[in-house]
């Protein structure tokens, strides 16, 4: 039986290197800044890694490796997983549940990608077995959000909305790659290119290059290690594929019921003991901006067919309810690809500990992360500060 709750786990580091486009930076440049920085976190030295998790999408085979000797050469297993957008994620959770087993003391957990690199080498995929390669994800994103349109009366204005939160919060985050100098108003989001009706260019995640790394390791190191400041918990993570249900089709992300943010999220609340009402902060995978109001309602962070009337009173918003996409989201901070997952950690610890700043939120003491990868897994991890 699958157990997502975890034993003594705590996130003792953390670091970025910021999110954007860099052509002059490699995966090892930027994979090398945010592992040091997370060490210098955590208050510890590479030799004191029991283990690896890279989180890679584009690199070429051997990178992961390749990138920890940066770090030095102690000889820790290397392991590089690959699971869409919930690369950096599922890594982290790997990472959880290896300390939680007693498997190893302390682990780190990188995620690198150079997007704009694969960008410009990939080519299309005509294979029949991968047709829904054809249709760009804007396209599947904006039929998801045309279908609630006409079921539940979403508007492009509660898109908008959603967009200008995360546009104005990743403007107070350093490691947004979009930072307004100005704040974006709804209007601003509608009259922004459009993409795939009613999708805009300001509703839409950019390309981008970066990294993220998160040191994970018993819960009685962190307090030693840093005594000045309160230790994050890691209190249950899990990762699940679909499952079969009457109207799933087998064929692209988003052609079937929803359930794996259901069902994940499930697991999670069960295993660390709590529910939706229990947050106090929440980062979604938001790559298109419907994304991020479908899952206030997967996660039950709302009834069903309520999110718009939440959109509309603020509650997800900074001082809101349940402020959600604290950084900016993917929309405003970025979407790499593989350290994705692990900058929400980066900013839910952050959080947690009181020290992001001008975005610090009042009463924050349990965060959740949630990232879909591919649409057909789901991860997702519970932090709280302890």
């Amino acid at each position: 039986m699958r157990k997502t709750k975890l034993h003594d786990v705590a996130v003792l580091g953390v670091g970025m290197h910021p999110f954007g486009m860099f052509p002059d930076s490699s995966n090892a440049d930027m994979g090398r800044i945010a592992g040091l920085a997370a060490m210098k976190d955590a208050g510890v030295s590479f030799r004191d890694v029991d283990a690896a998790y890279v989180a890679q999408i584009f690199a070429p085979v051997m990178t992961g490796v390749r990138v920890m000797k940066e770090f030095g050469l102690t000889g820790l297993p290397v392991q590089r997983l690959d699971n869409a957008s919930a690369t950096g994620s599922a890594a982290f959770f790997e990472a959880c549940h290896a300390v939680s087993s007693g498997r190893y003391d302390l682990v780190m957990v990188l995620g690198f990608d150079k997007m704009t690199s694969m960008i410009q080498e990939t080519s299309m995929n005509t294979d029949p077995a991968y047709l829904e390669d054809s249709i760009l994800p804007a396209g599947f994103f904006a039929m998801w959000a045309t279908r609630r349109m006409h079921e539940r009366g979403t508007k492009p204005e509660h898109l908008a909305k959603i967009a200008a939160k995360n546009w104005n919060n990743g403007a107070l985050n350093p490691m947004s790659q979009r930072r307004p100098d100005k704040p974006i108003s709804p209007e601003k989001i509608l009259s922004s290119k459009m993409i795939a009706w009613p999708l805009t260019a300001m509703m839409s995640c950019p390309i981008g290059d970066g990294a993220a790394c998160a040191i994970v390791g018993r819960a009685d190191m962190a307090k030693k290690l840093r005594p000045d400041r309160p230790v994050v918990r890691v209190l249950a993570s899990d990762l699940q594929s679909e499952r079969y249900e009457r109207g799933h089709l087998f064929m692209g992300p988003v052609v079937g019921p929803a359930r794996m943010t259901v069902d994940t999220s499930g697991a999670v609340y069960e295993g660390a003991g709590l529910g939706p009402k229990d947050l106090d902060l929440v980062q979604v995978h938001d790559a298109f901006v419907i994304e991020e109001l479908e899952y206030y309602e997967l996660l039950g962070l709302c009834g069903r067919g309520e999110a718009e009337a939440c959109i509309e009173r603020g509650d997800f918003e900074r001082g809101g309810r349940v402020p959600v996409s604290t950084d900016g989201g993917l929309v405003a901070r970025g979407h790499p690809g593989g350290p994705t997952g692990l900058a929400q950690i980066w900013e839910t610890t952050l959080q947690l500990r009181g020290e992001a700043g001008p975005r610090q939120l009042e009463r924050a003491r349990t965060g959740l992360c949630h990232m879909m990868g591919g649409g057909s897994v789901c991860a997702i991890s519970v932090l709280q500060r302890g």
